[in-house]
């Protein structure tokens, strides 16, 4: 009995074709799926930060902060990766700005920010974010 060669060296190439082909279109996938929470987890933060200006309610930022991070987070990796670098841009950004506009000390502003990034953290591991609520403000939100 012969052996057929081409055909097999033919069904070896068909099928590491085949495989290739699948691990590029699954990684493919899963970048797409990446971007989409992480845009979707965009607008979360966004909506979080509309709505604590909006409300303007005294001692409620963290509880703002928490629940944009808790909602990204719940988008998937991709949300959650969009909230650390929204918030840690955040904070960075107001260790600048704070002290020129704000008038607050170099330390009022670090402790503001570590209570903040507890928030952030906080909603981002998946706990409630209503920790955070201050009594008295609207259900609305």
């Amino acid at each position: 009995m012969l052996f057929d060669y081409d055909r097999l060296l033919y069904t070896m190439k068909l099928f590491t074709g085949l495989i290739l082909c699948s691990l590029v279109l699954g990684v493919h996938s899963q970048w797409m799926s990446f971007f989409g929470e992480a845009y979707e987890g965009a607008k979360d933060m966004w909506r979080a930060y509309s709505d604590m200006r909006e409300a303007n309610y005294k001692d409620a930022d963290k509880y703002f902060h928490a629940r944009g991070n808790y909602d990204a987070a719940r988008r998937g990796p991709g949300g959650a990766w969009a909230a650390k670098v929204i918030s840690d841009a955040r904070e960075n950004i107001q260790r600048f700005t704070d002290p020129l506009f704000k008038g607050t000390t170099s330390g009022q502003g670090q402790e503001d920010s570590r209570a903040d990034q507890a928030a952030n953290e906080w909603g981002r591991s998946g706990k409630d974010p209503n920790h955070f609520r201050p009594a008295g403000l609207p259900d609305k939100y």
